[in-house]
């Protein structure tokens, strides 16, 4: 029965390890939860619990370790999303500064003091120098504009 214990101890032991290597490597957390989990399941091992304590131990604190701390990771860690105003610009009326042509990949506009590139939406191909768009859309640091009806 001892030896049963260690046994699992070994489990135990290897899990933290690789859940540990796992979180080294990726980027974020992404299983340090997992690891407490499989600590708490260890202790339970080592102080001669059931296995299907252990169990019960590694995914009760593994999800209580999830639950209070992954509104945190999200929000501090693994936020990819970078606030822009850049949004407010769709909807806006813009000066086409330089012939959109979509068919060369060229044009440009101002639009809130500033000089972005642009491309032609939908059909439209061409909206010439001087005229009064829309923005549309931003598709990367293009802007997608329509002419103004």
């Amino acid at each position: 029965m001892l030896q049963y214990f260690h046994g699992m101890t070994a489990v135990w032991v290897v899990l933290i390890v690789v859940f540990l290597i796992i979180e080294g490597a990726a980027p974020g957390l992404v299983s340090i939860w997992f690891a407490l989990g499989a600590l708490a399941a260890l202790i339970s091992a080592l102080l001669g619990a059931q296995l299907w304590l252990q169990c019960v131990w590694f995914v009760v604190v593994s999800l209580l370790a999830l639950i209070a701390t992954r509104p945190l990771a999200k929000k501090y860690v693994n936020s990819k999303t970078q606030a822009t105003n850049a949004d407010m610009l769709i909807g806006q009326e813009c000066i086409v500064t330089e012939t959109i042509d979509k068919l060369r990949g060229t044009g440009a506009v101002t639009v809130g003091g500033k000089v972005w590139t642009a491309r032609a939406d939908g059909e439209e191909t061409v909206i010439e120098e001087g005229s009064v768009a829309v923005v549309e859309r931003i598709e990367g640091v293009k802007l997608i504009v329509r002419r103004k009806s």
